[in-house]
């Protein structure tokens, strides 16, 4: 097999933007979303969003690339609590290039690992990402 799975490091801007993110005060959603540099082979930050709605974080995803999305989400319980999760979504469009699903794929553990992260989810479509689809998840994790 000639084409070995590549994959790639994190930005050390990233990781410290990450870190963070993860102790974050505010109590709006917010997101990071980051892309591979495919010449550096290197994991950075796209953009970042503060209070944004799953529907308005769908809109800024590319519908025909990869992308690695870090979510901080108010989450309400059915029993009145309030929480904050830390998803990972990765978005992976059905109609990429074989090569970019394949960086991504390929570098996504070690991501989700330097984040520490344990909501990790993924998407083929853009327009799965909605709020019930999220909550959907996120009631498995009680």
């Amino acid at each position: 097999m000639s084409d070995s799975l590549v994959v790639c490091d994190v930005d050390e801007t990233l990781m410290a933007k990450l870190k963070k993110f993860r102790f974050r005060k505010e109590t709006s959603n917010a997101a990071i979303i980051m892309k591979i540099d495919k010449d550096k082979q290197l994991v950075i930050i796209e953009e970042e969003y503060e209070d944004i709605s799953p529907d308005d974080l769908r809109s800024e995803l590319p519908e025909r690339q990869p992308r690695f999305l870090v979510y901080s989400y108010k989450y309400n319980h059915s029993d009145g609590r309030v929480s904050y999760p830390l998803c990972f979504i990765f978005s992976s469009p059905v109609g990429c290039k074989p090569e970019q699903q394949m960086m991504y794929a390929g570098s996504k553990n070690r991501l989700v690992q330097a984040a520490e992260l344990t909501k990790v989810f993924e998407i083929r479509n853009t327009d799965d990402l909605t709020e019930d689809w999220l909550k959907e998840k996120l009631s498995f994790f009680g």
